[in-house]
This record gives structure tokens, C-alpha cells and sequence, in this order.
């Protein structure tokens, strides 16, 4: 069987969720100040020190266990798992209520477009550095297509940009591909950047294979926008992560816009490293795995998570 017959399409994953809060009902913060005047930060005990986590088995939630296990100051901790729906039903509660609340939280999200929330430091590493998300191409694609090739290898944008594409699709409701012509619209300058001195072509075909995440059916949703405007004929389509990476190397499809490197998607670049072209990162270094709190709250690394 072959990677199309294989890979499952599926539509757009569940929604991943993230939060934040702060206070009391009383309006008292609580990391209020102690007989001396010292500020007692932490949250403990009205956190009834708990994380609240996503699906047990995620990546995340691998991370925030070991953060368990390498934080003193998370010794009588526990991760709570839940639904993506669940960790964000509690979150609009906290945050409705501004009371504390500390959650497993990734980027690129919509999360941090819709709320102020902040990444806790992460001083012992156990969530590992922030990632690139890269451009994997076929070989041959740049004599092939140059012109997409080109567009691809100048493609560089931010985590913010891929959130507000995010946002639109899960909070707003809108399908992909019209958040991604709103972006377009709203980022002609960022777009021309990609696409300045490179020649039109003439409806020419451009298959785009992509994961089911929301991070990726941003990113497409926008790029489909960006080759159709110069004049390719562009497909795409959906698998999982392994046969994204097999229909690279087999000349299946012609690009991927979402290779998580080093570490997410290391295993499967690996396999396929000397079959394909990568044309580099279209987003340095902002692929970030944390725990996250609301800006309101009195704490600024995993460490004041303490009583």
C-alpha cells in the first residue's frame, strides 16, 4: 500500500487549550505579602497543587512529569490529564473568575492571542528548547519548480502570525482556508517578502502534503493562498506525521511546511534526512513546550511554584 492508501485523512484536530488567573473573590492576589511583608508566591494550596494537563499521552504531558520529578519545589504536585475540551472549559473559568490556574502550554496556539498569558521559566530544562518548524522539500523540486521552490525557501514568519490564523479557525469557526486568505490579505507586505522577483507560472499543479493539527492546516490554509495567487494549481493532503514525511522522500508529494526539528519530529526526519531537501526554518525557534500562567499571576518560573 502506499502512503495515500495508508494515511488516514482526518480534519482538523480536537482544540488544544491553555489558561490562566489570579485572584481571590475577595480581590486578594494569592501571592499576598506574609506578617513581614514578604510575598508568599506559589499558588499551592488553592491550586490543590495541581497542573492541569491535556491527553495523558502527549508529548507535553511526558515533559510536565518529568518537570515533576526535577522541581523541588513540585515535590506534593500532581498533572491532572483531561480533554483538550475539558483543560479549556476550566480555563475560561479561571480566567472569568481570575483565579490561579497552571497549565501544560504550547506555542504557536491561539491561546495567546485570545488571553495574556505567560510562559513559566523552566530553569532545570525539562520542557527542552524551543523548536524550528521547517520546510521539507522533494528532491529535484528546485529544477522542477523554481518558482515555488523559491517562494518556499524565502517562506519565514512568526508563532503570533500562525496564532491569529489559529484563532480564527478554532474560536472564530472559520474554515482554513478563509482564515488563511484573511492573514493574506492583512500581511501583503510579509507575503511580498516571500514572493518579490519570482515569476508567475501558468497553472501548474503543487501538492502540499500536511498533518491534521491546527498548526498545519494554518500554515496551508495561508500557503495555498500565497501559490494560487502565482499561478499554481495547488492540492493538498492530510495524513499523519510518518507518511507526511514518507511522501516527501518518495517524491509523492512536493512539499511539507510543518517538520518539527530537532526533537518532535526528529525520529521521522531521520529516517528520510538523505531523501529530502530542507529548505530551512519558517519559524526560528518559537515551537515552545511550557508551563504557562496568566499574566496576572504573581510568578515567573516553575521554581516559585512552591508553598
Amino acid at each position: 500500500m502506499n502512503w495515500r492508501q495508508i494515511g488516514t485523512v482526518t480534519g482538523l484536530s480536537l482544540i488544544l487549550a491553555a489558561a490562566g488567573c489570579g485572584a481571590d473573590e475577595e480581590g486578594e492576589n494569592a501571592a499576598e505579602s506574609d506578617e513581614d511583608g514578604d510575598a508568599e508566591t506559589g499558588y499551592a494550596e488553592e491550586l490543590d497543587y495541581t497542573i492541569t494537563g491535556i491527553d495523558g499521552g502527549a508529548g507535553i504531558m511526558q515533559a510536565a512529569e518529568q518537570a515533576l520529578e526535577d522541581y523541588d519545589a513540585l515535590d506534593d504536585w500532581t498533572l491532572q490529564s483531561s480533554s483538550e475540551t475539558a483543560m479549556i472549559a476550566e480555563m475560561e473559568e479561571a480566567i472569568e473568575n481570575e483565579e490561579p490556574i497552571v497549565i501544560t502550554g504550547w506555542d504557536p496556539h491561539w491561546k495567546f492571542v485570545d488571553h495574556d498569558l505567560k510562559y513559566l521559566d523552566d530553569p532545570e530544562g525539562s520542557f527542552g528548547e524551543p523548536e524550528d518548524i521547517d520546510t521539507l522539500a522533494r528532491q529535484g523540486l528546485q529544477e522542477d519548480a523554481p518558482e515555488a521552490y523559491e517562494i518556499l525557501e524565502n517562506f519565514e514568519w512568526t508563532a503570533d502570525d500562525m496564532a491569529e490564523i489559529m484563532y480564527d479557525i478554532v474560536v472564530e469557526g472559520e474554515e482554513p482556508l478563509d482564515a488563511g486568505q484573511t492573514w493574506v490579505d492583512e500581511n501583503e507586505d510579509v507575503v511580498n517578502s516571500w514572493t518579490e522577483g519570482v515569476d508567475e507560472v501558468d497553472g501548474e499543479t503543487f501538492e502540499i502534503v500536511h498533518g491534521p493539527w491546527e498548526t498545519d492546516t494554518s500554515t496551508v490554509g495561508m500557503m495555498v493562498h500565497v501559490l494560487e495567487d502565482m499561478g499554481y494549481e495547488v492540492e493538498t493532503t492530510n495524513v499523519e506525521a510518518n507518511y507526511m514525511y514518507q511522501a516527501i522522500a518518495d517524491d509523492d508529494a512536493d512539499a511539507m511546511l510543518g517538520a518539527w526539528l530537532p526533537y518532535t519530529h526528529g525520529d521521522y526526519y531521520e529516517d528520510v534526512e538523505d531523501e529530502v531537501e530542507n529548505l530551512g526554518a519558517n519559524m526560528d525557534g518559537e515551537a515552545a513546550l511550557g508551563l504557562v500562567v496568566p499574566e496576572y499571576m504573581d510568578i515567573d518560573s516553575i521554581e516559585d511554584l512552591q508553598e
